[in-house]
């Protein structure tokens, strides 16, 4: 008993401290991504490096409107609708980050729906968040039209810096394409749960095991992430 006591002592003092000691704790406990499922970790680390995109995209933004020496155009002008021969500014824009935020809320709704095998109101909510992730696309499509009617393009614009051009089409068509795909997987996941594949274990991609709805959970992941760049986006390009 002495002996053992004596040894975990030992031990506790050979235990390598500081950000090694972090380090070597992460990578020896099996117990620390034990619980997490294939499909969720490999979501996360997608998740991780798109997050570096986005952030690139952002800073190069960034380093392109503070460098120029030529004015960068007004976004509350150039964002601007006419309604009923009043000018608005911002307007589409502020309805299009509602109705993306409003999708996290249904995204969330449908996967708690999911863990409660409530299919039938799961698939509802997942079906209205693809038609609000389709009516933003829908309203930036219109967005993209009218600043092409007026000329803006990725190498000049009528308002000043032709960097505007290139990074607002780069970086809103990256972020719409993301959401285009996530409408894309929510319609389907959202067949497959109202089918029921997730109770009889339907042969398929994307079925998991048997009672399992955790692929809703992963595909709610993607969706809040996207939601969440596009307040960045918000914040940083059409606010700034």
């Amino acid at each position: 008993m002495t002996e053992t006591v004596l040894t975990n002592i030992e031990k506790r003092r050979t235990t390598t401290v500081g950000w090694q000691g972090i380090v070597a704790d992460w990578s020896s406990d099996q117990r620390a991504f034990k619980n997490v499922s294939w499909g969720k970790a490999m979501m996360w680390i997608f998740l991780l490096s798109d997050t570096f995109i986005f952030g690139c995209f952002l800073l190069s933004y960034m380093t392109a409107r503070m460098s120029t020496a030529v004015p960068w155009p007004n976004p509350s002008e150039v964002f601007a609708l006419t309604i009923a021969g009043q000018h608005i500014p911002l307007i589409l824009i502020a309805i299009m980050t509602f109705v993306l935020i409003s999708s996290s809320g249904t995204m969330a709704m449908a996967v708690n729906f999911g863990y409660r095998h409530d299919r039938r109101k799961t698939a509802i909510l997942m079906l209205v968040t693809a038609a609000f992730g389709a009516t933003f696309v829908g309203m930036q499509a219109f967005e993209w039209t009218k600043l092409i009617m007026e000329g803006v393009r990725p190498w000049e614009n009528p308002w000043g810096a032709e960097q505007f051009g290139s990074c607002f089409f780069m970086i809103t068509g990256f972020h719409g394409t993301h959401v285009t795909i996530g409408v894309i997987f929510l319609i389907i996941i959202a067949r497959k749960v109202w089918r029921g594949d997730f109770e009889t274990e339907r042969r398929g991609f994307f079925t998991s095991r048997k009672g399992n709805y955790e692929i809703v959970e992963i595909t709610g992941l993607y969706w809040h992430f996207v939601d969440l760049v596009w307040v960045f986006i918000f914040a940083f390009f059409y606010l700034w």
